[in-house]
């Protein structure tokens, strides 16, 4: 893992560091997760878990497609 700096305005990192303390984690942390959100891989995770999860199923109350 790399370090890198950043600058932020005063108001973030005040409101950083109270998210951080409400979670219990550290700011890197929470940045660490605002990061990887915006990439898409906590969603995109749970879409490719999730995804197609019902086309086994034989559900009679499902509409018919052509």
């Amino acid at each position: 893992m790399k370090r890198i700096l950043a600058d932020l305005p005063d108001d973030d990192i005040k409101w950083l560091d109270r998210v951080a303390e409400e979670q219990g984690k550290s700011r890197a942390a929470i940045l660490r997760e605002a990061v990887s959100a915006y990439r898409g891989e906590t969603t995109r995770d749970g879409i490719e878990k999730f995804f197609g999860i019902w086309t086994a199923q034989d559900d009679p109350d499902e509409v018919a497609r052509p």
